[in-house]
């Protein structure tokens, strides 16, 4: 029979669910840096082809990822769902009658993203609801080079000075576009994410530290080719409300 017994003291609890318990072991055993097939299958005391079994989906699922040498390690879900569920679900609480409000006021799509490595994490958002529309679910991780959101992510980025690693997120966005972005106080963005979509994003900061990018979006045959005309107004407002609301004593 597989055996997780001592697979590592006090990381990992059985719950009579097998395949569920021997994954997690797996990930615990993982927590400690990258490991070969072979160390695995020794540490949790399974046979070699479970572990494969098991490593290979956890890596359709992007929990697991193999570096150049082949070896395991943790993967980037990991790290959304924890931003999901870490410091930003309080802001996505706190941002939930401003992503309201906006969504009446301007009866499209919102969105509240945060950065999360050279992607935009959705971590709230308000459907349209009706008619053509726009939907981006909670969870979403989009690309930080396409789109208003990933504009504002990146104009008022510290990594966008030298950090970042790569270039790739950059690519559409050269440094005289998103300094036009920081001094307008908004992005635009049409039919860069996905054709026949446009969207208005503004930045929302706490005590001038960017947190996120609010965001309006739907369809070009609505918001025209400059959807910044009918949007920029609303979204800064929100934006700026957001901000304010981050800035008072009771939500530190």
């Amino acid at each position: 029979m597989d055996s997780l017994q001592d697979a590592k003291p006090g990381a990992s609890r059985t719950t009579g669910v097998g395949v569920l318990d021997r994954c997690v072991a797996l990930l615990d055993l993982l927590a400690g840096g990258p490991q070969t097939l072979r160390s695995l299958s020794a540490a949790s005391r399974l046979p070699r082809p479970t572990v494969h079994r098991l490593l290979v989906a956890l890596e359709t699922h992007r929990l697991v990822v193999r570096d150049a040498g082949g070896a395991f390690r943790l993967g980037p879900r990991l790290t959304e769902l924890a931003a999901v569920a870490g410091p930003e679900l309080d802001l996505a609480s706190l941002a939930g009658p401003v992503l309201d409000r906006l969504h009446r006021a301007t009866g499209e799509s919102v969105q509240l993203y945060v950065r999360s490595d050279d992607h935009r994490l959705c971590i709230a958002a308000r459907d349209a609801g009706t008619g053509l529309r726009d939907s981006v679910p909670v969870g979403a991780l989009l690309p930080l080079g396409a789109g208003s959101g990933g504009k504002v992510l990146l104009a008022w980025s510290e990594a966008h000075s030298g950090g970042l690693r790569g270039v790739d997120p950059l690519a559409k966005h050269g440094d005289r576009e998103l300094a036009e972005v920081r001094e307008r106080g908004w992005a635009a963005s049409v039919a860069e994410r996905e054709p026949g979509v446009a969207s208005v994003s503004a930045p929302v900061f706490r005590a001038e530290v960017l947190l996120a990018a609010l965001c309006v979006s739907g369809p070009v045959s609505r918001l025209s080719e400059a959807p910044g005309r009918q949007l920029s107004r609303p979204v800064t407002e929100a934006a700026a409300r957001l901000s304010a609301l981050l800035s008072e004593p009771d939500s530190q």
